[in-house]
């Protein structure tokens, strides 16, 4: 079997302790602008980027063709990054559980780390800047050499093509750390779309994570190669894969 060299991790709720405010800030801008959506629909589509979540909920909702639907996506859009921006601002940002012994365990064994996210560039950075992440980072969000850093490499969702369930923010990551072989990269995350990120780009495992934003029933539903109960257990699937 193909020794580990690379583990991608989502972030709001996989890395970062999400307790549905994303959810919540998406809910509030979705009210503000006056577009009606279910807390179910809202969910399904945690994980995906936002922009492309409100063209497709206004594009349901009164068609791409409408001479409404650009300005209502920008209105929809611009009033989320406003709240969420203030949001993690004001909160306390905290890693989840289990998260930061993985990180030490991949550094000691000389795994590269990377993080995705379908968050916008200037989300993530609040974000890694409150929990020290972006230490030892340089501007292409890249680990220095000769600098300590947590993790090794951050990929936002306006940096590639598409977001998720695209693979393309993987394979950005995979290119900015040299790594060629999907087959040598794991993915985790809590949502579906996070699971299917990982099978779209090939990766050796791509798992999800039951103490997010999503139950493992609700994970299920989507092809994946094992669902963890908490970030920790990542530790004993990778012994197990490097053996």
């Amino acid at each position: 079997m193909a020794k580990i060299e690379l583990v991608v991790f989502d972030m709001a709720g996989t890395t970062v302790t999400d307790r549905k405010e994303v959810e919540s800030c998406f809910a509030e801008a979705c009210k503000n602008s006056r577009l009606a959506v279910s807390e179910e629909r809202i969910l399904a589509l945690q994980g995906y980027s936002k922009i492309e979540v409100f063209r497709l909920l206004w594009d349901e909702k009164i068609g791409s063709d409408h001479p409404e639907y650009v300005e209502n996506v920008f209105t929809s859009y611009d009033l989320f990054c406003e709240i969420l921006e203030e949001h993690y601002y004001k909160s306390p940002v905290i890693p989840t559980l289990g998260c930061l012994e993985v990180f030490e365990y991949l550094n000691t064994e000389g795994i590269k780390i990377g993080l995705t996210t379908g968050f916008y560039r200037k989300v993530a950075d609040i974000i890694l800047e409150k929990l020290g992440w972006l230490k030892g980072l340089d501007e292409n969000y890249l680990s220095v050499s000769g600098e300590q850093s947590i993790i090794d490499c951050s990929v936002t969702s306006d940096m590639v093509e598409k977001g998720r369930p695209a693979p393309y923010m993987i394979q950005k990551v995979m290119k900015q750390l040299g790594v060629e072989d999907p087959k040598k990269v794991i993915n985790i995350g809590d949502t579906p779309s996070d699971l299917l990120s990982g099978i779209n780009a090939g990766c050796l495992k791509s798992y999800g994570l039951s103490n997010g934003t999503h139950t493992l029933e609700q994970l299920s539903f989507t092809e994946n190669d094992g669902i963890l109960s908490n970030l920790s257990e990542l530790i004993t699937e990778i012994k197990s894969l490097n053996n």
